[in-house]
């Protein structure tokens, strides 16, 4: 278990990619909560400049930083501004929070190929932002669809097929 990496990422409600992220091979947990923001020990009513972000914990001898990247892109819309699905405001931006020079050389180069691929209409405008701290939701918040199976979510699989 010590081998094991973690990822940061913000792309819309967090409920609904922490749900995806939770099955993908070699992710081994997932918590919701709040990233890049102003305050200390924010909370779903208090978060000022936070994303609603998901920490992914994964084995990179079954995935990678980059894999995990290309999913990020084929279940969320990374072209708007502030924006998914209905949801609205810097909570719900579209944002890698990288830990190291190597992460964000990564998140670029993904962003690149996500961009030169023209599946989506417009350009990324996925902000990478430097890792600070991560903090975790409320209890209600954690595994929300799966204790509410029909809840909200803007979230699913846009794409199949890999960028790579």
């Amino acid at each position: 278990m010590e081998n094991l990496k973690k990822a940061y990422i913000a792309g819309g409600c967090f409920w609904g990619m922490e749900d995806l992220f939770r099955v993908r091979p070699g992710v081994k947990d997932t918590e919701v909560g709040y990233i890049g923001g102003q305050n200390e020990n924010p909370t779903y009513r208090n978060h000022p400049g936070h994303a609603e972000g998901i920490e992914i914990t994964y084995d990179p001898s079954e995935t990678s930083f980059k894999e995990l990247l290309d999913y990020f892109y084929r279940m969320h819309n990374p072209t708007t501004v502030d924006q998914q699905g209905n949801d609205r405001g810097s909570s719900y931006r579209s944002a890698i929070f990288f830990q190291n020079e190597e992460e964000k050389e990564i998140a670029e180069e993904v962003i690149q190929v996500v961009n030169v691929s023209n599946r989506w209409d417009s350009e990324v405008v996925t902000t990478l932002e430097p890792y600070t701290t991560f903090w975790p939701a409320e209890p209600e918040h954690q595994d929300y669809l799966v204790k509410h199976p029909n809840g909200y979510t803007c979230h699913f699989e846009r794409f199949e097929e890999s960028y790579f």
